[in-house]
């Protein structure tokens, strides 16, 4: 009989402002897209419940904002986080340049114990604009860039049209359960019945 143990999983969203973070959660989570942009002040999150493995974990995503007068909120937010997720817009080269200031603040702000192995995703999205004409990001250079830094997984994807968001999600959280195994949220009015200590894969094809 499996343990009904529920896992909670933090996952922060960086990136510039407008490169699609909230989009690409909303797609994720409640499957809906709005063209109707609102800047995320300060932060928010929604949460999914994932299973892997017979194991029930809860994936809380938080969506800080972009905008440099929020990043003081910061600190508070990143703490704790299991995956982070990086984004910017295939079409934005300036979005693209940034990743390496939000990955460095990240690792400031959240001082994971381990930051030389801590879990990234990165994310290329709205592949979908113009038909592709627009890009500015060649695919070729975001994977070089994402070789550079550990060979962090990365995916392009659309929050509009719905493409690779489930992949990348699915990528996001079997990362997160590398570093976030330890917090154990324990449903009420179920007896733990002991767990396998077998080694659990974790990988993440991507």
């Amino acid at each position: 009989m499996p343990s009904r143990r529920r896992t909670l999983l933090k996952v922060i969203i960086l990136g510039d402002s407008g490169v699609g973070k909230t989009s690409l959660m909303n797609q994720y989570v409640n499957r809906k897209f709005s063209n109707q942009y609102k800047a995320t002040i300060g932060a928010d999150f929604l949460t999914k419940e994932v299973q892997f493995e017979d194991r029930l974990f809860t994936l809380q995503i938080w969506d800080t904002a972009g905008q440099e007068r929020f990043q003081s909120l910061g600190v508070a937010f990143y703490r704790g986080a299991d995956c982070c997720v990086l984004v910017y817009d295939v079409n934005s080269m300036k979005s693209f340049d940034n990743l390496n200031n939000w990955r460095e603040e990240f690792l400031i702000q959240a001082s994971p114990s381990d930051p030389e192995n801590f879990p990234f995703v990165v994310l290329g999205n709205k592949v979908d604009v113009d038909g592709g004409n627009s890009r500015v990001v060649s695919e070729k250079k975001a994977r070089a860039w994402c070789a550079s830094k550990g060979n962090i997984p990365y995916f392009e994807t659309s929050a509009k049209e719905g493409i690779n968001v489930e992949e990348a999600f699915q990528c996001i959280a079997k990362n997160a359960l590398k570093s976030g195994e330890e917090e154990e949220i324990y449903l009420p009015d179920t007896i733990d019945v002991g767990t396998s200590s077998q080694p659990r894969s974790t990988g993440c094809e991507c």
